[in-house]
Parts: structure tokens; sequence; C-alpha cells
């Protein structure tokens, strides 16, 4: 490890540093150095036969941008430069027992924060103040912080993917979409809710809820190593069970429209370190035992005449994070309400 050395003044300033001797005592490095010896260092590991490393230009790095062009150069010339990312997103693909149970603990801590939210959301609350709530709620239960930004889109502005202005207000008769999850231990927590801002679906809301609760929760059913399926084939048959329901509430159902305007995005991604990890690895690689993922499917209706008017400028989306499982998933956000009766009795209980 390349760490800043004790400093009296600096740390007068912006508090205690590990120095060289911490950074073996404390973090278990088995070689620490201060860090104004990095560049030699790196000048010398060039002459080994393999040095992983990525670009500085993507990472943070001790490197001055002339020191680094030289030496990349060089190291590229010697062919002894390889590319560490891919390395390091294959070794966080498959969690270990122990970041399972970390994930675990941030998915209860979130979803107990959307009850606290649902519960607290009423008309005439801002956007703003549900985040203010929600990220409360997170802090308050042991999350450092919220893993992004959260879309939290009253009404209509749940048609924006990814509406993150969060200023508007709550009104009465219509849905809230919030996108939002705590980090714990470093650990991301990716959640999405679809409430009705007074409590109460109504008919048409409930109709189009149903529809996309019920992908979920097929989709959920998938995301085993017995499937045999990727993320991509776990989106296609996402998409055939969303065309079939809306076909039987009278939408005018082709491909385009469903994929390009109804449910435009991905059913899922990948879960851990980061909310959208290890994102070099395709969709397409088949599910295995311990693989985290979120299934996300949604619906989207736009104040479109080619749609039935009831449905339009309503935006759905529900979604939850996965542990593949061999034969059985396991639902790290099942704590957090989706069933309508439990929306609504959570939303009336505040």
């Amino acid at each position: 490890m390349f760490v800043n050395p004790k400093n009296a003044h600096a740390e007068l300033w912006d508090g205690p540093r590990t120095g060289v001797d911490g950074a073996k005592e404390i973090f278990g490095a088995d070689e620490a150095f201060d860090n104004t010896r990095f560049p030699a260092y790196l000048t010398n590991a060039l002459a080994a036969n393999h040095v992983y490393m990525d670009s500085p230009s993507d990472i943070p790095t001790l490197l001055s941008n002339d020191a680094s062009s030289s030496m990349i150069s060089t190291g590229l010339k010697l062919k002894s430069i390889k590319p560490l990312r891919k390395m390091i997103q294959e070794l966080r693909l498959v969690k270990s027992e122990y970041e399972i149970e970390v994930m675990k603990k941030s998915g209860r801590v979130s979803s107990k924060a959307f009850v606290e939210a649902i519960k607290w959301t009423q008309p005439g609350h801002s956007e703003a103040q549900l985040w203010a709530k929600l990220e409360y709620e997170c802090r308050m239960r042991g999350s450092s912080m919220l893993a992004y930004v959260p879309v939290v889109a009253g009404g209509a502005n749940a048609l924006s993917m990814h509406y993150v202005r969060n200023d508007m207000l709550l009104n009465d008769g219509d849905l809230v979409l919030v996108d939002a999850g705590g980090e714990y231990n470093g650990y991301a927590s990716d959640i999405t809710r679809t409430w009705p801002v007074n409590g109460k679906f109504s008919d048409e809301q409930r109709e189009l809820y149903q529809i996309v609760l019920n992908v979920n929760k097929a989709c959920i059913k998938m995301c085993t190593e017995a499937t045999g399926l990727s993320l991509n084939g776990i989106h296609n048959e996402s998409v055939k069970l969303m065309r079939q329901e809306l076909k039987q509430i009278g939408f005018p159902m082709n491909h385009w429209d469903l994929e390009r305007t109804l449910y435009p995005h991905h059913v899922g991604h990948y879960l851990g370190l980061d909310v959208h990890d290890i994102y070099d690895i395709t969709r397409s690689r088949k599910l295995q035992k311990n693989m985290v993922v979120t299934i996300e499917p949604g619906l989207y209706v736009p104040y479109d005449d080619r749609y039935p008017k009831k449905y339009q400028g309503i935006g759905i989306r529900i979604e939850d994070n996965i542990v593949i499982g061999t034969s059985e998933p396991y639902v790290l956000t099942a704590n957090t309400p989706k069933e309508i009766i439990d929306i609504e009795t959570c939303a009336q209980s505040s």
C-alpha cells in the first residue's frame, strides 16, 4: 500500500492519518510505503513480466499526467501492462457468504426505510421532503449514505426514467415512484416502489400496478442456476409477459411500442459495491449461485392517444434485489411492501 505519511500539521486540519506503520498494523498490508515513492516503484515494476493496472485517466492516481503517460507508453511497448479492471470485476461477480450477509443487512435497512417513507407520504408533501425522509431513515438504521441520487417522481414525472430533480409537490390522486437505496458497509441496495400519494390506488393505477407486479414476481422466480438463463434471457421473458398482460386490458401491442416507449429499459443489472456493478461483464452470461442482480420491470404510459386515455400519465416500476440460488432465489428486499393490500395498509397506517 502507498499511503500519506504521518504529518502533524496536516492532521491538525484534516484529521489523523493511518501512516505507513498503521497501514501494516491496522489494515494488514504486507508492505506499505510513503506515497511519494510510488512513481519510482512503478518504474521498477514495469520490468516485471506482468503488471496489472488500469489507465490512470480512468481512476484516481498518484502519478502526474506527464509521468503516467511516459510510464504507460513504456509499459505498453514492453507489453508488461495488462488491464486490471476486468479481473477485479470477475472477482466481484459472485459474492462470498460474508458479502451476502452484508447485502442482507443492507436490504433490511433500506426496506425499513421504505416502509417509513410510505407511511409518511401524503398530499402536499414535496418530492424533496420524501427524499429527505428516506435518507434519514436509511442513515438512522446504519447506512452511511444513499447509494445513488434517488428518483422521487410524483405523477407524470415517473415517465422520465432518470428524473432526479425531485422538487415538485406530491398531489392527491397521483402515484409516486421512488427508486432509492442505502449503502451499508460499502454495499448498495437498489429498490423501487410505486405507491399512491393518498394511500389508495385508483382502479386504473391498480390494473397497471398488478401487471408490473405479476411480471416482477415471475421474473424473480427465474433467478436461479437451474433455469440456465442470463439477465438478457430474463429480460426477453419479461417483455413477452408484459405484452401478454397489456393485450388483456386493451393496449395495442407491437414490438416498438412496448420496448421503445412503454417498457424501454432492461429488466435488471448486477448489484454489489456499485449500484450498476461490474459494468464490463455482459448481461448475456448465465446466472450463477451467489450473483446478485436487480429485477425491475416497469410501465410508463405517455400522453399519447395510441394508448387508452385512462392510463395515460401513469408510471410504475417495481424493483427488488435478488441473490441467485441453485433452485430458489433469495429476495434481499422482501421486507419492502409491494402487494397492493400491503402498500395500502402501510400507507394508511401513519
